[in-house]
């Protein structure tokens, strides 16, 4: 038989000495009573139950909630809404027509596909207007800039002429 003396192998003697250890830690303590763990109160003097307590954890809705006003990203949040989501601010219908170009000082500029849907959108004004509000906060926008599609450029190209009145300038 191979000797197990050097082995690192727990023997049947090292786990008994083990046990009687134990047992005159727990005698020490008072007729084999188990060890009971001390909790520690808060200075509220009571323990978290089941019901809610301002000591639980808080959802994360809630903390961003209250932080974005206390950061002030209220209105840059707003804005980016306004921006993103464009369709669903003020309807497909309108966005299949038109895009946000800018937003600034309280005036949303707006560019239209068609000259004919600039003066539609004109119209529609004030009631893009409520449904911009109702969407996003008060004041966010307060007047609205609509435009047609901006006309092509003639100022392109190795022949444009800078200081000329461009293509006109052919004519007669």
């Amino acid at each position: 038989m191979p000797d197990t003396e050097g082995d690192d192998l727990p023997s049947p003697d090292l786990a008994a000495g083990a046990l009687r250890s134990a047992r005159s830690i727990a005698a020490g303590r008072g007729a084999g009573r188990p060890a009971r763990l001390s909790r520690r109160r808060s200075a509220g003097g009571g323990y978290s139950g089941a019901r809610p307590d301002e000591r639980d954890p808080a959802p994360i809705g809630a903390i961003v909630g209250r932080s974005m006003a206390e950061l002030g990203w209220v209105a840059p949040l707003a804005q980016a809404r306004l921006m993103g989501q464009w369709a669903s601010v003020v309807g497909s219908d309108i966005a299949a027509r038109c895009q946000p170009v800018s937003l600034a000082d309280g005036e949303l500029k707006v560019s239209a596909e068609s000259t004919a849907w600039a003066t539609q959108l004109r119209l529609m004004a004030p009631q893009i207007l409520a449904r911009i509000a109702r969407e996003l906060p008060a004041g966010l926008v307060t007047k609205l800039i609509i435009t047609g599609p901006s006309a092509p450029s003639w100022k392109h190209g190795p022949w444009s002429m800078h200081g000329g009145r461009g293509a006109r300038d052919t004519y007669g």
